[in-house]
């Protein structure tokens, strides 16, 4: 084994070990359900599509994730002596300049999923303000429509209570809901304006489908007059 193999291998053990440490904290404190694992893909390339309601949902979606994913995370967190060295251990991270199109940042986010790599990415653009969610920023649509990969929706809920309920002396629930991977009509191809905004609003669309409806925000009546959920037949979704 070369000594480059080596070191991926160790990088994996460890990264495995901290899955399963996590995993037993979040467990001690509370629970974790998780719907439809099976619908993610045996192996990259494919783009994560998650809500983000609060800092809590990057812990419960590492310990549920198969598969290593590069997120996106604030430059202002690159040069953090703890923070960085986390993010680019466990989260393959690639820092990107907030408030402005990161041309570098979404280049080398195009250049992962095309070497078949996994990424994580939340269409909001931030977290959500209002705990449901937001209209969807144009990112990952793009990334998704340069590249052709499949995007997996997956919605996060419960976590940002959490600590309120430990605080409270009662276990918090988490649910996770993977839908189906599904791939934005006529792609690869490079989407701009009017459809780059139809692409965006169908990821956010099968998101929201996800969501028990308090979570929807302001696709919640767009949800509702498409009848059925067709990227997932869960059951009932538990009330927040």
């Amino acid at each position: 084994m070369s000594e480059h193999e080596q070191v991926i291998t160790r990088r994996r053990w460890f990264y495995r070990l901290m899955q399963a440490i996590i995993r037993g904290l979040l467990g001690l404190f509370g629970t974790v359900h998780v719907e439809g694992r099976e619908n993610f893909p045996r192996e990259g390339p494919y783009l994560m599509a998650v809500n983000h309601l609060h800092w809590m949902d990057i812990p419960v979606l590492f310990v549920v994730l198969p598969h290593e994913v590069a997120t996106f995370a604030a430059e202002k967190w690159e040069r953090h002596w703890l923070v960085g060295t986390l993010l680019r251990l466990f989260g393959h991270a690639i820092f990107v300049q907030r408030g402005e199109a990161d041309r570098r940042a979404i280049t080398r986010a195009i250049r992962w999923l095309q070497g078949g790599g996994v990424l994580g990415i939340a269409p909001e653009g931030t977290r959500s303000r209002t705990g449901a969610l937001q209209e969807g920023k144009p990112g990952a649509a793009y990334m998704a429509s340069r590249t052709g990969v499949p995007i997996v929706p997956v919605a996060v809920w419960g976590q940002e209570k959490f600590w309120q309920e430990v605080r409270r002396f009662r276990r918090p629930h988490v649910y996770v809901r993977i839908g189906r991977p599904f791939t934005l009509p006529g792609t690869p191809n490079r989407a701009k304006g009017e459809q780059l905004e139809q692409y965006t609003e169908q990821i956010m669309l099968r998101l929201a489908e996800l969501l028990p409806e308090a979570y929807r925000g302001v696709y919640r009546e767009k949800v509702r007059s498409r009848g059925q959920n067709p990227s997932l037949k869960p059951s009932p979704a538990p009330s927040p």
